[in-house]
């Protein structure tokens, strides 16, 4: 197996687990997705622990935590993932797991939307229009629902900035998540006692529960770690590409295992948003640097 089949199915793996998330969140009936999160907080900083121990990365997280400047990007880094996480864990466990998609398969437009705004970066006509294309499917909820799709918009611009933010800091994904995790660990540990103490947790309810939270930093971590590979042996366009793997399966567990209404209105925006990115999508692989022959 040559290194860019298997970076290929590093990166399938990693967008179909992502993308089987609501299946996992969706285990933890009865405990609130402000718990989930701090459990998923303390749990995975504690197993990517292990996991830079065992692949000897220590010296690039000490280069983060003695750099101020840096570690502020962080801060900010770890506040927007926790946001997400968070946001998240409560859309399935309302079962809102179609905005949460619409959410994903909006960021790559938000990235670009931000890469403009805040980066001054120029884009092509045919991004633009599909930037404006996404924000008419939004406009579409809002005026024919009369809702603001809060919880898609919330997802996409809290990692869309995340990958903002993330651009301007030289770790790599495992690092720094760990880093990240790491600056929210006090918080994390302190929730967890309060919890205790006050008779809220349910940590201690059953070993099946207790079990769960703690899988949270394992079901974490794997994902990233198999991106990483892919990461290292694709091209980005067609990571990319593999990206919406993952929006596809939550919008069909939505749909097929949680049975999640479908409005003629919200089919109508997931359209107009899907058009967009096929443009986008388009415009990016039409428009690609052309790499030599043999590179990847």
């Amino acid at each position: 197996m040559n290194e860019t089949t298997r970076g290929v199915w590093f990166g399938l793996s990693a967008y179909t687990l992502w993308g089987c998330f609501p299946l996992f969140f969706a285990l933890f009936e009865g405990v609130p997705a402000f718990e989930i999160l701090v459990h998923r907080i303390v749990w995975s900083c504690v197993f990517l622990a292990l996991v830079i121990s065992g692949l000897r990365r220590w010296p690039a997280v000490s280069s983060a935590l003695a750099n101020p400047a840096q570690l502020w990007r962080v801060l900010g880094c770890a506040l927007l993932i926790a946001a997400n996480w968070g946001i998240y864990i409560y859309s399935v466990e309302t079962r809102h797991v179609l905005q949460a998609s619409l959410g994903y398969f909006l960021t790559p437009l938000v990235n670009v939307a931000l890469g403009m705004l805040v980066l001054r970066e120029r884009m092509g006509p045919w991004q633009l229009a599909a930037v404006a294309l996404a924000g008419m499917g939004i406009l579409i909820q809002l005026v024919m629902l009369g809702e603001l799709p809060w919880i898609t918009l919330a997802l996409a611009i809290t990692f869309g900035t995340y990958g903002l933010l993330r651009k301007q800091v030289v770790l790599d994904g495992l690092s720094g998540l760990f880093v990240e995790t790491l600056l929210l660990l006090p918080v994390g540990l302190l929730t967890f006692a309060w919890l205790g103490y006050s008779g809220a947790s349910h940590f201690g309810d059953s070993l099946y529960t207790g079990v769960l939270l703690m899988a949270s930093g394992i079901v974490t971590a794997i994902p990233l770690l198999l991106f990483a590979g892919a990461a290292r042996r694709l091209r980005l366009a067609t990571v990319g590409f593999l990206m919406y793997i993952n929006p596809t399966l939550q919008f069909f567990i939505a749909l097929l295992v949680f049975g999640e209404p479908l409005s003629q209105v919200q089919l109508a925006s997931f359209v107009v948003i899907w058009l967009a990115l096929g443009l986008y999508s388009w415009s990016s692989w039409h428009y690609r640097p052309r790499v030599p022959a043999g590179q990847n």
